[in-house]
């Protein structure tokens, strides 16, 4: 039962931990680590959602408690410019080349990132998570985008010159 569940969510929840992770091995061990609490709580499943979504919830979990000895919060200056800059070019970018600009922030960084723009988490809730401010995960927020427009901009320059 325990194999083919793995084999079965294992492919979509890994695509979860390598947005968290800093590296693949980070999140092969953030994996296991939550498949093991998975197992282990598996008799508490109570089938009020479907199992993806309750694994999922156990793995970014696992991943926030991964990071939370390891997040690197940057400090942001009060600009505002990223607000101003359109995001239309991100379409132009395969999905494994934004993960892997997403992958390349900071741990603070990401998390919130992750959390806020792809799990659709308000701030009130990354804070809690993360036992940060709100305001500090809106200035985390606000610096993952900066950083991932320089990183587009980069790319752009790389392959149009």
């Amino acid at each position: 039962m325990q194999k083919a569940l793995y084999d079965a969510y294992t492919p979509r929840l890994m695509a979860v931990c390598m947005r968290y992770a800093a590296s693949e091995d980070d999140a092969e061990d953030i994996l296991q680590e939550a498949m093991v609490k998975a197992f282990k709580g598996l008799e508490n499943f109570r089938e009020e959602s479907h199992l993806y979504y309750w694994l999922k919830r156990i793995v970014i979990n696992t991943a926030l408690n991964s990071l939370r000895g390891q997040v690197h919060l940057l400090s942001i200056n009060q600009d505002t410019k990223w607000m101003e800059t359109t995001w239309d070019n991100v379409f132009d970018y395969e999905l494994d080349d934004l993960m892997a600009m997403v992958q390349a922030l900071p741990s603070g960084c990401r998390a919130v990132f992750n959390l806020h723009a792809i799990e659709g988490y308000k701030h009130e809730e990354i804070s809690e998570q993360l036992n940060i401010s709100v305001g500090t995960s809106k200035s985390q927020l606000a610096r993952a985008k900066v950083l991932l427009q320089e990183k587009i901009k980069k790319e752009e320059l790389r392959s149009h010159g």
